[in-house]
Formats: C-alpha cells, structure tokens, sequence
C-alpha cells in the first residue's frame, strides 16, 4: 500500500471549511478502498498568519513543502489584507516557486446540476482549460514611479518565454490526446498584442506538426467567451495565458453550474516538486461562517490530486460518489439551487463512498 504526505493549507474565509470536508471525504475513501494511506498536516498559513507575523507564510515556507507529495490548497483573500499582498505571499511563490507550470481545470456539467445554458446538457460542455501558470501576465514583472503625483506611472509587464509558452502548449497536446474529441483550441489576443501573443501563435503553429492526431483551432479570447455560451459543444481542450485562463475559467465554472463547482491541479508534470490542488472559487467572505459553501469543488480537486499521485481507481470511485450525490438532486447546497449545507453535502459524499463499498 502507498502512503502519500499531504500539506492542507486552508488559508482563507470559506478554505477554512471546505478543506477539511475535502480531507474527511479522502479519510473515508481511503479507509473503504484500502488502497492507499493519506496522511494530511495542516498549516495555519494565510491572512490571519500575516496580521500576526508580518508574512502569508514564513520564510522557509517552500523548504517545508517540498518534503510533501502534494499540497491541499483553500483559498487566498481577506478584506483586511490587500490582494496583491496574499496573493503573492502565499499562492504565486507556490505555483511559480516549484514550477507548477500547467494549471488544469475540467469544467462539465454533472449530473443532476442546473447548468445556466438553456437546452444544455452534460453531452454538450465537457472541457479542460490548460492555464499557463508560472509567467506571462503574472509575471510579477513591472513597477511604479512618482507615486501620488499627476505623473504617475505603474506598469505591468507580460512576459512569456519560448521555454515556458512551448512547454505548456506540449502539455495541452498531451492532454487533448488522450481525451475523446482530441481536439485542442489556442486562445491569444494577437490581433492587439502583437509581440508576446503572436509568439504563442508562431509556437503552436510549430508544435501542431508534433501532434497530427490532435485536431486545432485558434481563436480570439474574446470570441472565445461567446464561443463558449453559444456552442459550448465545438470546445474541448483550451491552452491559454495566465490571465486569459484565470477568466476563461471562471466563466466555464459558471456555466457548468456554479463556481463552487471549479476545481484546479496546479502541476509540475516533471514531479521534481509537488503539485498543489485546490477549487477555484476564492475566499468568499460574503458568506464564510454560513455553513453554505459548496464543497463539490474541493472534492474534485482532491479527484485531480489522487490521479496525479497514480490512485486513479480511488478517484473514479470519489468522483462516481460526487456524481451520484448531485444526480440524486436531494442535496444540492445553495449556489446550485438547493438548500444543502456543507457539512450535509459532505455527509451526503461519504455515505455514496461508503454505500459503494
């Protein structure tokens, strides 16, 4: 049997709930597989650690997680703390600290789930959105000079790198080969940017000869965002900038219900660092301490965490328990239209685990 070290980091608002439902739910799965040992440690890092210590996380952070086979990941945001200050405290020199160059996020409507597109079902919206994940927009690369004066200038500087833009376009390849409709859409904006997006063009270009099974398309990301409301049944694997990505993303979790539905790998697919896997909604603090956040995401991404780390029938089994509770419709929380709570959600998930025995 195979025993995996897992960090838990919560860190903020509704990632202090829906973490450990996701470790409750893995303990559950785990013990009725008997396939695999999890052993989760949980770390206080976050906002309320920088109001006490000046920092999201201390300054051996990344020395301390390289030691673990994955991270569990909450949500990074407080009212109290600007964003750019935890956002680049705690996630970013996560993502961009152990290379979790590709950012992978499934969309598809499940069963059972009110999806908003009107005549829309699950045949028609079933998608990975393959995020560049360490450079590009987020690169951290800028400044701002004569601050408070009418001169003031702030700028932000797109960077994208041959190495890192071809590594993660041979990653979506990889990806869309293996799914069904192998078909892999590049989503830029070259038409208005025309040096670091063209690049991403001319790459994909090359590297399509690679890949002749792979059917491909280009588009515009704003006429992708249409694309996807009109016919969300011509998309399957997008491969797009941090920026674009992060939104595209989001949009694709609201049509296929909610975004508590979100989840997200943040991979290495070298493994010479540990990927970290977390739902992409955010901290939420409007309805924190509710009891009402939506765990369904968090469950997904510990889907995602399990078949990285090779479990692949443990997490067919906690994604099958997660399908059968939202089929039933008896326990929806409230984001998808029902009046569930998270702890009922989560009791819900553990019974289907337990009942498939």
């Amino acid at each position: 049997m195979k025993s995996y070290r897992i960090a838990a980091i919560p860190a903020d608002g509704i990632g202090l709930e829906v973490i450990p439902a996701g470790i409750e739910a893995v303990n559950v799965l785990q013990e009725v597989t008997g396939s695999f040992r999890m052993t989760f440690e949980s770390f206080d890092w976050g906002s309320d650690y920088y109001r006490s210590h000046g920092r999201m996380m201390p300054e051996n952070g990344l020395e301390v997680l390289k030691g673990f086979d994955a991270i569990f990941f909450g949500a990074v945001g407080h009212p109290s703390v600007p964003d750019h200050v935890s956002l680049w405290g705690l996630r970013l020199p996560i993502c961009q600290g152990f290379e979790q160059y590709a950012n992978v996020r499934p969309s598809r409507i499940l069963p059972g789930v009110p999806g908003p597109l009107a005549n829309r079902g699950p045949e028609d919206l079933d998608w990975v959105i393959i995020r560049e994940n360490t450079e590009g927009e987020y690169a951290g690369v800028g400044g701002r000079a004569h601050q408070g004066h009418p001169e003031e200038v702030g700028m932000e500087v797109a960077v994208f790198t041959r190495t890192g833009v071809t590594r993660v376009m041979r990653f979506a390849f990889e990806t869309a080969r293996k799914r069904k409709k192998r078909h892999l859409t590049l989503v830029t904006k070259s038409n208005a940017q025309r040096h670091g997006m063209v690049m991403w063009d001319s790459i994909f270009q090359e590297l399509t000869a690679s890949y002749p099974d792979v059917a491909t398309d280009r588009m515009l990301v704003d006429a992708t965002t249409t694309r996807m409301v009109l016919h969300p049944e011509t998309l399957d694997v997008l491969v797009a900038t941090n920026l674009h990505a992060d939104i595209l993303s989001d949009l694709a979790a609201a049509l296929s219900g909610s975004l508590g539905m979100g989840a997200t790998a943040n991979l290495n697919p070298e493994r010479a660092y540990p990927s970290m896997f977390e739902p992409i909604h955010g901290s939420a603090f409007d309805i924190m301490g509710k009891g009402i956040a939506n765990p369904i995401g968090t469950f997904w991404s510990a889907v995602l965490m399990l078949e990285h780390l090779g479990e692949t029938a443990a997490a067919a089994k906690l994604m099958a328990a997660i399908e059968e509770v939202t089929a039933s419709g008896r326990c929806l929380p409230p984001d998808l239209g029902g009046r569930a709570t998270t702890r009922e959600v989560t009791a819900a998930v553990c019974a289907a685990l337990r009942q498939g025995r």
